[in-house]
């Protein structure tokens, strides 16, 4: 295929990724035909696939709206993707809040790539290339460090990645290495695919397919993911379905099957 202007030359448009894939679910249009491929057969077994691509963008907007509005003014966004409509700093800047800072981080090239572009006149804002299962040495980045102050409060942002870590890579202490650079009142932001049952048949291959792409998905239980947040305060109202975390009047009804996702939001004391 032609390689779009805005791909970087070493991109692979062969090879299916996360980021593209879940830019696809949420109707953006950066994304190759392998990512579509691997999309369309996902919600060939699994239709509510995008729906839950969705949710996941909703949580992520209340979280940050929620605590923009208690005053924490800046976020490190970790495994952010393709920046689609209704990232952080569009939702921060949605609430009126001028003086907000965010720092995208992401290991896909193309995201990175086409965060450089759209942020390129948007203050208070950085993207840095870094894998964030590496807390010390991302978070030594200059370009983390020239936006981001760790003397104020921060709310790292983990939302729909934890899932793509086996737990041979030990991912609490990725969390608990975050939450050890913030000062007290910061927070750590977390969704993640999961099942409280077994799953159907149908499910099960969705499941099958990301088991055997380049970032295989794990499935944690909710008590499992709240094992992940360590010593920290769960806030209300704990670890829950991922449309359950504080829903407005306007979110988009809960997707059948949106037990395959909880979230919570849990603060540093």
């Amino acid at each position: 295929m032609e390689r779009p202007s805005w791909a970087p030359a070493d991109v692979d448009l062969d090879r299916p990724s996360v980021a593209r894939v879940y830019d696809y679910y949420l109707g953006g249009s950066h994304n190759f035909a392998a990512d579509r491929a691997f999309g369309e057969q996902v919600l060939k077994v699994m239709p509510v696939v995008a729906a839950l691509a969705r949710s996941n963008r909703a949580f992520l907007r209340r979280a940050v709206s929620t605590l923009a509005a208690q005053g924490v003014r800046q976020f490190l966004d970790l495994g952010s993707g393709i920046p689609t409509v209704g990232n952080v700093h569009e939702v921060i800047a949605d609430s009126g809040i001028s003086d907000a800072r965010v720092v995208y981080v992401d290991h896909d090239p193309v995201a990175v790539a086409h965060s450089h572009a759209i942020l390129a006149d948007v203050p208070g804002t950085a993207v840095v290339a870094g894998d964030l299962r590496r807390p010390a040495d991302l978070l030594a980045e200059p370009e983390v460090r020239a936006v981001l102050d760790f003397n104020q409060p921060i709310a790292f942002l983990l939302v729909a990645v934890l899932h793509f870590v086996p737990d041979e890579q030990r991912p609490a202490d990725i969390v608990s290495g975050y939450a050890a650079a913030g000062v007290p009142g910061s927070y750590v932001v977390l969704s993640h695919a999961g099942l409280e049952r077994q799953p159907t048949p149908a499910e099960d291959a969705a499941w099958e397919m990301y088991r055997k792409s380049p970032t295989p998905l794990i499935l944690r239980t909710r008590a499992q993911v709240a094992a992940l947040f360590g010593d920290l305060t769960v806030v209300e109202p704990g670890v829950v379905a991922t449309h359950e975390w504080r829903p407005g009047p306007d979110d988009e009804a809960a997707p059948e099957g949106d037990a395959f996702g909880c979230a919570a939001v849990a603060r540093k004391d």
